[in-house]
């Protein structure tokens, strides 16, 4: 009976000592990103700026249209250009519209204009924070007669930690982009 007993008991303490297994959470891949180099772009339309070599630009679907690919980061960003004709109201109005449509997702928007009055540049930069579909939304201006736009997407389902790293330096990539921007008439 006494070893039926230590039986039973050692079985117990076995059973009750042991750890739950969790299963670990994925992780994520830190990834460093170059010193970016940057090149001029120029083309047919009309503007101009310099872009990072870790990026490729394509055509998109319309003429001065393009997809600016970082593809090491699974991220586009998607630029369009607008004459303006009489409607520099409504194109603004339309980016707002695009930008304020992330607030379901987004825990916050902070926007910086910036305005470089001798090249005729202005225009607003919003960094859409959380889980928001886009980052960064862009628009520039020469406020007469052109009006161009960009749009900071990736392939990947929002994840604003993951994400913060390649967010950062794509905007570091815009930012440079935005001063060295030039309008070609």
């Amino acid at each position: 009976m006494f070893k039926n007993l230590a039986f039973i008991l050692l079985a117990f303490i076995t059973i009750g000592c042991t750890d739950d297994v969790k299963p670990k959470p994925k992780g994520e891949l830190r990834l460093e990103y170059p010193q970016p180099k940057y090149l001029p772009f120029n083309n047919n339309c009309a503007y101009t700026f310099e872009y990072s070599d870790f990026a490729k630009i394509y055509d998109a679907k319309k003429a001065c249209w393009y997809n600016l690919a970082y593809p090491k980061m699974k991220a586009n960003v998607f630029i369009t250009y607008f004459p303006v004709n009489n409607d520099f109201d409504l194109h603004v109005k339309e980016v707002e519209k695009m930008v304020y449509e992330h607030t379901i997702k987004a825990s916050a928007i902070e926007t910086k204009s910036f305005s470089y009055p001798e090249n005729k540049v202005y225009g607003n930069l919003y960094e859409l924070k959380g889980e928001s579909a886009s980052n960064i939304q862009i628009f520039v201006t020469d406020s007469t007669k052109h009006f161009v736009t960009a749009n900071l997407y990736f392939n990947t389902r929002p994840k604003p930690d993951s994400l913060a790293p390649a967010v950062n330096y794509i905007k570091q990539d815009l930012m440079h982009m935005i001063e060295t921007f030039r309008w070609k008439n």
